[in-house]
């Protein structure tokens, strides 16, 4: 009986992933190829990689830092928020630049509450300088200084809600694993054209050849094709949907080299000259933006970044 059980579970269809997963392999074969969905078992065998993105996604933004308020009484209590803003209109003008703050701000649900939570993001920037200091009982003027700003502050997925928002920073983070797959996939299909364009050179070449001497050049250039028609066969079968399934596979259960974060530790004074001991500053590289990498050999790529919550006062 065991047995006739163990062959009928085993002869059951399998069942279809639950709705988040759809939805996210619906996701996969928009930003990636939606030809994918055209491969034998595609279901099958990327539910489990997904899946598996999805969890390490989640990790990543469970270990964000925050959140922490970010106003105007924040930028002159917290030594963190006042090393993240040169003045405190800079929060005004982050707020009222911010694309993500004005759509959401568009809907009703906005008004639910008098703080929001977003994700800051800021370009983590230094400079060299000459400044003041004390050195013993003196007070010099020449003294090489390292200072720590931030540009570009911006905030992702504002929502009342801080499940919303993390909800939002784990879906950004698979579409930033997907993108930088499309991007070897374009890289793939970039090279794939060139390729053509190259065979048809060296056949015209060899048609050319021919008709004139031949002899060494002939055989040099007959087998300069043969390598091209096989490099090119090559990067067309990688094109093909099934083996694109089976390469995103096995890059989605690997995403840690394309995605991760990496605390950083930076002490600065009130000023943003890094010194030894004073105010300590986190920074959190985490979402990269344009990197086109080889599943294979995934590049590092990061921006600084932060949770917070933010408030209008």
């Amino acid at each position: 009986m065991s047995l006739l059980s163990a062959v009928a579970d085993f002869l059951k269809p399998t069942p279809p992933p639950d709705p988040s997963l759809r939805k996210a392999l619906d996701r996969v074969a928009e930003l990636v190829d939606p030809m994918l969905k055209a491969a034998p078992g595609f279901e099958k065998h990327l539910s489990g990689p997904v899946q598996y993105a999805l969890g390490y996604c989640d990790g990543l933004v469970a270990s964000l830092p925050g959140p922490i308020d970010i106003n105007r009484k924040a930028f002159a209590d917290d030594p963190l928020v006042h090393a993240l803003f040169a003045t405190a209109g800079d929060i005004d003008q982050m707020l009222g630049r911010s694309q993500a703050v004005r759509d959401f701000l568009a809907e009703p649900c906005s008004w639910e509450s008098e703080y929001f939570y977003a994700m800051f993001a800021a370009r983590r920037q230094q400079k060299k300088q000459l400044g003041l200091a004390q050195q013993g009982d003196v007070i010099r003027s020449d003294v090489p200084q390292l200072v720590l700003f931030f540009s570009g502050q911006t905030l992702i997925e504002p929502s009342c809600q801080l499940e919303t928002t993390r909800h939002g920073l784990r879906c950004k983070a698979l579409e930033s694993l997907l993108y930088t797959f499309h991007a070897h996939v374009k890289a793939l299909r970039d090279e794939r054209e060139g390729l053509r364009a190259d065979v048809s050179v060296e056949r015209a070449h060899l048609t050319v050849l021919r008709g004139t001497s031949g002899g060494h050049a002939l055989e040099v250039g007959t087998r300069h094709l043969a390598e091209l028609d096989a490099r090119l066969r090559h990067t067309a079968e990688s094109l093909m949907p099934e083996h694109l399934v089976h390469a995103l596979a096995d890059y989605l259960t690997a995403p840690e080299p394309a995605l991760h974060l990496t605390p950083v530790s930076i002490t600065v004074d009130r000023q943003g000259i890094v010194t030894d001991d004073a105010t300590a500053v986190f920074i959190w590289p985490c979402w990269p933006e344009s990197v086109a990498t080889k599943p294979s050999k995934p590049l590092k790529w990061s921006a600084t970044s932060n949770t917070a919550s933010c408030s209008f006062k």
